[in-house]
C-alpha cells in the first residue's frame, strides 16, 4: 500500500452570517477521523468582516502530529470517490505548488451530509496537505501524490 507522507494538514472554511455555525463545524468534522485525539487537532475561529460589512468567521483546523496526519490521510483517501480521485489526478500539476503543498476544495454542503465531493466553487472547505518528499521538488510531490491516489 502506497502511503503518502505529510508534515501537516490544514482545513479552512468560512462561516457566513446566513449559515448555521454548528452545521459548518459538522461539515468540517466529516474530514477528521474519530481515531484522532482531540488534542492533536488545533482548531481556531477568527471573526472578521466581509467586503460589504457582513460578519464572517474564518475556521482554521490544523493537524500536525505524525500519527494523526497518517490517520487523516488514510481516512481521507477512503472517503474520496473514484470520480474525485480521477479529477485530482487529471489536475495534479495545478493543485500542487512549488513548496509541495497539495490544494483541494470540497463542497461544504456535501461534507455536512458526510460525503466528500471536489468543488471549485466559492462555498467550500479547503484542504491543504504539506507533502513530505525527497528531494523536495514539485515533480517529486506530484509523483508521490499520483502513486497514492492511483493505488
Amino acid at each position: 500500500m502506497t502511503e503518502l507522507k505529510a508534515h501537516h494538514i490544514r482545513l479552512i472554511t468560512f462561516i457566513h452570517a446566513t449559515e448555521d455555525e454548528d452545521k459548518v463545524l459538522e461539515a468540517i468534522a466529516t474530514f477528521i477521523p474519530a481515531e484522532i485525539d482531540k488534542d492533536d487537532v488545533l482548531f481556531d475561529v477568527v471573526e472578521t468582516t466581509g467586503y460589504f460589512g457582513n460578519p464572517i468567521k474564518v475556521v482554521n483546523v490544523e493537524i500536525k502530529r505524525s500519527r494523526a496526519v497518517k490517520a487523516f490521510l488514510r481516512e481521507f483517501k477512503d472517503l474520496l470517490g473514484e470520480d474525485d480521485k480521477r479529477y485530482l489526478l487529471d489536475h495534479l500539476d495545478e493543485k500542487i505548488d512549488e513548496d509541495g503543498t497539495l490544494y483541494m476544495r470540497f463542497n461544504k454542503q456535501k461534507a455536512y451530509l458526510g460525503e466528500l465531493k471536489v468543488d471549485e466553487g466559492e462555498d467550500v472547505i479547503q484542504v491543504k496537505i504539506k507533502v513530505k518528499a525527497f528531494p523536495m521538488r514539485k515533480e517529486t510531490v506530484v509523483k508521490a501524490v499520483r502513486e497514492w491516489l492511483e493505488e
